[in-house]
């Protein structure tokens, strides 16, 4: 083992202040030195330090494996292909010529794939270092950036409430300067139960954060901390941790029970309020009683989904930096936080305004109106934004993704810090692949070796002025200019002036008040529909506009302008989340990407960017976008044995000894390569057979559609993949916990996919017909074998697709191999029958004694 690379970070160029700032930055007028630790796996040095190091180190031996089994592969693969050219099947060319171009298709998309992962790099935070360097100071204070943290939520039902509360739970509670972050909830439903959910979490919050300081608890949303039944303590209050534990369990099950009867309790407040009218529409009415300015529950003008009014609500305002302390135990108060700072982070709940002439552009249109508010309340440098779904499972997860911001090699230059996406409540056997560690563990950190990984949707960390389409400093002209063109901003000059300021991660300052009047009006100015007329937001500055898969779209328009981003990796997960384990709503989030993918080819193609885009990266993107392709080639493999069912034969290519030969050496050699990869990247041999079984049956349900719907458009110019929020299921029982899983939601996008299993299992079942009533001889057995192998190769991968469709029965996987025994015997026993009609008879044939005849009239 040899020396793993360190860096360190000096303290960041000053920029202009911004004119709200407040009180002066205290000790930043030393150089800042900030280090992470960095290894290459391909060659990995150093000493070795349980601090800095992670606690798994991959030798060199493995990776250098993959690079010589890449070689020996392409090789193989070119040799491959001119034995094919050399030798043409006459009798079938136009099956011929498809497999040639599908082969070769495969083959550049193989190496597209294999490029990109030429160099990863692993690199890892030092977390001691930055608090020694920003938090441990004379006055007690923190120097740490100012970070705004932004949730974006819908549907209280499709996206239960419970999840997104606890999301806001953990975040509050991090282990972050509590001064020094801002939490905005978008509500793009404009729902009073979530405004009204949040003001019941803002209440709990204020026992929920000073407990998790206390006792240091992990992690710190409650949902998830309560259903362990065991962990380690690492407070400092052993004594009083148990009565602390049982009391906060019981007030979190009183504020679930809250957040519940708001579903209720609105309707029959707003009930009692119109009762007393008796007149004009159905309103919804708050606590306060006036009308809610969001959705109403019984839809009027100016008050239901896509048409209401802004709507901004300061729920904790900024707590100051001077820390509060608790009171001491008492009869009215039984939990001590007599020693614990009591203060909470700003929260503000956002609802931008809807008209229906205006398009909203979704998630990215919300996070753009929350990108804009921020500005005028909070300003922070840093943005982080997750899903409502996800929450903060590692505590020091915001300061390990400013570690990279403020690195001094490549920090000032880096747009984002991408976190892994990781899923609570998947099966212990992640059926569906809704971990995705190949993805998350082995490409993204192949691309963190090029110019960083792609941006994906959650768990992400960006530098404001990236976002606002600012050049890094590396491809800043001399005469550079914050603010080049202020039409590209909007009309808002409040924030236009913020922009500056944005630039500069030192400066800090205290948030005006939202409620006064200058404030107000600018606040409702930014949520306005028409504020982005004229503008670049969701062009140049912002989350990009008008494709199904925003996020990759805006890590690519970043790449693409000279930025690079980082991939964090960290124990224990840095964040949480939910998946969808219902079959048919994991198909549906995986066409959107993929057809959203393949839009972002066509309409942001990465082979035509700019010089400032690497040609790795770029190489990268392409495979990235243009893979559901594949599908096309791959579902007429797929489908081949239809020939072996009607014609008795399969052969693509003669010689086929030969042929099967060079499709063994290659096919190996893939798996091989595939398995050196994810000792490399830390995976089990698990998570790498998931994600082959699903990569099949997303190529046979969802990339041939997404490919159909993409040539559709492009021919004849509508829309592109639409943006379906994928419903995620609700809490549940222990006894009941993978329920879901079992729920068949039959949709077209099943259709192929079966279609694929009858032709694969009428494949095996017509061989075997054929081999009791064909007089095949030993090579012809040999030849079907081969056949044989296919078929069976391909119902393994699409074993977890048949599972599924099963609905409750696949609780009892070995009933689906009863079937398929089954149906090869129904299939084989129907062409023993018709060929018993076309002959008259039945001859089986054996090997030794030639057979025995059996007349039609027993049943054959």
């Amino acid at each position: 083992m040899a020396a793993g690379r360190r860096c360190c970070a000096s303290a960041p160029r000053p920029a202009v202040p911004h004119p709200s700032s407040r009180r002066p930055v205290r000790g930043l007028s030393r150089a800042v030195r900030l280090r992470c630790s960095q290894h290459r796996l391909a060659r990995v040095a150093g000493e070795r330090s349980a601090d800095v190091l992670p606690p798994w180190r991959v030798p060199p031996g493995p990776w250098l494996w993959i690079l010589l089994l890449t070689l020996l592969r392409l090789i193989a693969i070119i040799l491959f292909f001119i034995w094919r050219i050399r030798h043409p099947h006459a009798d079938g060319m136009w099956l011929w010529w498809i497999s040639i171009v599908g082969d070769f298709w495969f083959g550049v998309t193989w190496l597209l794939n294999q490029v990109a992962k030429l160099n990863p790099i692993k690199r890892v935070p030092d977390l001691a270092l930055l608090k020694q360097q920003f938090d441990d100071l004379p006055d007690g204070n923190s120097n740490l950036p100012r970070l705004d943290v932004f949730i974006n939520t819908v549907d209280p039902i499709n996206e239960p409430m419970i999840y997104t509360m606890n999301s806001i739970l953990s975040i509050l509670a991090v282990d972050y300067p509590v001064d020094r972050t801002a939490t905005y909830l978008s509500d793009d439903g404009g729902s009073i139960i979530h405004y009204e959910g949040l003001l019941e979490t803002a209440n709990f919050a204020a026992l929920w954060v000073p407990f998790c300081r206390k006792h240091c608890i992990e992690p710190r949303a409650p949902e998830s901390y309560f259903s362990v039944k065991s962990r380690p303590y690492t407070g400092n209050a052993p004594d009083e941790f148990a009565d602390d534990h049982r009391r906060m369990s019981r007030e979190y099950d009183e504020f679930k029970v809250r957040l519940d009867a708001l579903f209720t309790k609105i309707p029959e407040r707003s009930d009692a309020y119109n009762a007393e009218l008796k007149e004009g529409a159905k309103a919804t009415w708050m606590a306060d009683g006036t009308h809610w300015p969001g959705t109403w529950f019984d839809p009027a003008e100016n008050h239901k989904k896509g048409q209401h009014a802004g709507i901004i609500k300061v729920m904790l305002i900024h707590p100051g930096d001077e820390p509060q302390f608790g009171a001491p135990a008492s009869a009215a108060n039984p939990l001590d936080f007599s020693a614990v700072d009591m203060r909470l982070p700003m929260l503000v709940y956002i609802s931008r305004e809807k008209s229906p002439s205006c398009d909203h552009q979704k998630k990215a249109g919300a996070m753009n109106v929350q990108l804009r508010v921020s500005a005028l309340l909070t300003n922070a440098p840093f943005i982080i934004n997750f899903d409502g779904d996800h929450y903060v499972n590692n505590s020091l997860a915001f300061r390990a993704a400013i570690c990279f911001m403020l690195d001094r090699r490549d920090g000032d230059n880096t747009a984002f810090v991408q976190f892994p996406q990781r899923f609570d409540d998947v099966d212990p056997t992640d059926r569906y692949c809704n971990h995705n560690r190949v993805f998350f563990d082995a490409t993204l950190l192949g691309l963190n070796g090029i110019q960083g990984p792609s941006y994906v949707g959650t768990g992400c960390m960006f530098r404001r002025i990236a976002v606002y389409g600012i050049d890094p400093p590396r491809w800043r002209s001399d005469d550079f200019k914050i603010v080049d063109n202020a039409n590209k901003f909007g009309n808002s000059m409040y924030f236009i002036n913020s922009i500056p300021s944005a630039a500069n991660q030192e400066w800090s300052m205290t948030s005006p008040p939202a409620d006064e009047e200058s404030i107000k009006e600018e606040l409702n100015n930014v949520m306005k529909c028409a504020y982005e007329n004229g503008t670049e937001f969701g062009k140049e500055v912002g989350w990009v506009y008008n494709i199904a898969t925003e996020d990759v779209v805006t890590g690519f328009r970043l790449h693409r302008t000279g930025w690079r981003s980082m991939y964090c990796r960290i124990e224990p997960d840095a964040f949480r989340g939910t998946a969808p384990i219902n079959l048919t709503e994991r198909l549906y989030q995986i066409l959107r990407w993929s057809g959203g993918s393949l839009e972002m080819f066509f309409s942001h193609c990465p082979l035509l960017a700019g010089r400032r885009l690497n040609f790795m990266q770029r190489i990268a993107y392409t495979n990235m976008t243009a893979y559901p392709i594949s599908s096309v080639f791959l579902v007429f493999y797929l489908l081949f044995p239809v020939i072996w069912i009607f014609r008795g034969e399969f052969y693509i290519q003669k010689p086929f000894p030969t042929y099967v030969l060079y499709l063994v050496i290659v096919i190996v050699m893939t798996e091989l390569i595939g398995m050196v990869e994810i000792k490399w990247a830390g995976l089990t041999l698990l998570d790498w057979i998931r994600n082959e079984q699903f990569y099949i049956i997303g190529a046979t349900a969802v990339y041939p559609l997404a490919t159909l719907h993409i040539v559709l458009k492009l021919v004849l110019r509508g829309k592109g993949v639409s943006f379906k929020l994928t419903a995620k299921q609700a809490t549940s029982t222990v006894n009941e916990k993978y329920a879901e899983m079992y729920i068949v939601q039959w949709a077209p996008l099943l259709i192929p996919t079966i279609v694929v299993i009858a032709v694969n299992i009428g494949a095996i079942g017509a061989a075997i017909g054929k081999a009791i009533v064909g007089g095949w001889s030993l090579l012809q057995m040999a030849d079907a074998s081969l056949g044989l192998v296919f078929n069976a190769w391909i119902l393994l991968l699409i074993y977890p697709f048949a599972l599924g469709i099963m609905g409750r029965w696949s609780k009892r996987p070995y009933i689906l191999f009863i079937l398929f025994v089954v149906a090869f015997v129904v299939v084989a026993a129907v062409v023993v029958a018709i060929h018993a009609v076309r002959t008259g008879s039945v001859r089986f044939h054996f090997r030794h004694s030639g057979g025995a005849s059996f007349p039609t009239s027993w049943g054959f």
